[in-house]
């Protein structure tokens, strides 16, 4: 099987490479959806404080829940996902995400019920993360242990895509609300239809998901013999080197993207006072140069391999991060254009490849749980304090913001060097 043209189930193709892509849309859109909320309403509503910089820290604080429960939830799809297989676990954690995304429209809120709003939200919060532990990796394994010869690459970076069309679809609606409602009215009750809509995207995920057939690689692990007893056991023992390698290579996407979208909101709006529509609509601009970069990335990838576009890519990185100041700093709508437009490019290139390298570092007995647990952990590290940090920081001057992305892309830049290549293909 040479190519997509040359493979003889093509409409299985089809169908396995929009089940992993409608599959991460809902999980970023999820995602986007409460950490522009975090960003722009749960403050006052869920930690309301005399101080509104408290608020929005408070807020930005709960976007890491998900990033405590995230390694949790690798573990155990990732348990499941090498025991029983990459479909049915895809499918239980995509209801756990979306439910946990839908029960958040329902929430009453600090007014109604007190401290047990925040408790609540962080709770559904943990079950989003929790949620997506399991979702990433089981999609990228999807797609890329069905790819065929000289198409990882292509094939792994069709999930990644999902992060420009979830943003997309999660702050375009933010901006129509905008538009549509007054603020009093979005603050009151129009904030929740975003997550109350997540339950469209949700059954289409489980529509797309119930159609397809088990991934080759784990049939094949089948055949060889009974799968691991305790997966993340064989994990530790036997491939822990490449787990720490892949973790820190990860660090940088997830740095890059909580700065030039979560941060970069909350700053745009509440410290430079830029309209929130106006603010939406530079990001979604800018989103889609990010669509360019992981198009371009998963070329890339197939071409001189995705470890190879992972280091440019982290070298743009740290471009970015020096360019933040001049760029969101300066307060000019086409400078701050200019420079999301660059970080979410860069982030193409730092995201778009991952697809296709970290599966390739795993064999498949292991790979649902190495996969998922080094992506995860390295959420935690690059992007579950970010927005946090970031804020703090910026208290001191923006340019520490951008000396913080720039180190953090550091930390991936070393570590993809200091790895040995390792590719265990399919």
């Amino acid at each position: 099987m040479a190519s997509i043209a040359a493979a003889p189930q093509p409409a299985s193709n089809r169908r396995i490479l929009l089940a992993s892509l409608v599959g991460t849309s809902v999980e970023f859109y999820d995602f986007y959806i409460y950490a522009t909320a975090a960003a722009l309403v749960f403050g006052p509503l869920f930690f309301p404080s005399k101080d509104p910089g408290l608020e929005l820290l408070l807020s930005y604080a709960s976007l890491g829940t998900a990033f405590v429960a995230r390694p949790l939830g690798a573990w155990a799809f990732g348990h499941f996902g090498d025991r029983i297989g990459r479909k049915s676990t895809l499918v239980a954690s995509l209801m756990l995400m979306g439910g946990s995304t839908l029960a958040i429209a329902f929430l009453p809120t600090f007014q109604s019920i007190g401290w047990w709003a925040p408790i609540l939200l962080n709770l559904l919060r943990f079950g989003q993360g929790f949620g997506l532990g399991g979702e990433w990796g089981g999609a990228a394994l999807l797609a890329v242990e069905n790819a065929p010869p000289g198409w990882r690459g292509r094939f792994g970076m069709v999930p990644q895509l999902g992060a420009p069309v979830g943003f997309i679809a999660a702050n375009g609606l933010f901006m129509l609300l905008g538009l549509w409602l007054t603020e009093a009215q979005f603050m009151a009750w129009g904030w929740r239809l975003p997550f109350l809509a997540s339950i469209l995207l949700v059954g289409l995920g489980l529509w797309v998901r119930l159609k397809i057939s088990e991934t080759p690689a784990f049939s094949k692990v089948l055949e060889e013999g009974p799968p691991p007893a305790v997966p993340i056991g064989e994990l530790m023992r036997d491939h822990w080197r490449v787990t720490i390698g892949g973790t820190f290579g990860a660090v940088a996407c997830f740095a890059v993207y909580y700065i030039a979208t979560a941060f970069a909101l909350g700053y745009g709006t509440k410290t430079l006072k830029i309209p929130l529509e106006t603010f939406l609509g530079l990001q979604l601009g800018a989103i889609l140069f990010m669509a360019v970069g992981i198009v371009l990335s998963g070329h890339a990838s197939d071409r001189i391999g995705p470890r190879r576009v992972l280091t440019y890519g982290c070298c743009g990185a740290i471009v970015a991060g020096f360019l933040l100041l001049p760029t969101l700093g300066s307060g000019a709508l086409g400078l701050t254009f200019a420079g999301l437009a660059f970080a979410l490019f860069v982030m193409g290139f730092v995201y778009g490849p991952l697809g296709a390298w970290l599966p390739g570092l795993f064999p498949a007995r292991v790979r649902y749980t190495g996969v998922s647990l080094a992506f995860n952990i390295a959420g935690i590290i690059g992007g579950g304090l970010t927005p946090v940090v970031a804020q703090a920081l910026a208290g001191k001057g923006l340019a520490l913001v951008g000396l913080y992305l720039a180190a953090m892309s550091t930390l991936s830049l070393v570590a993809l060097l200091a790895l040995r290549r390792t590719d265990l293909g399919e």
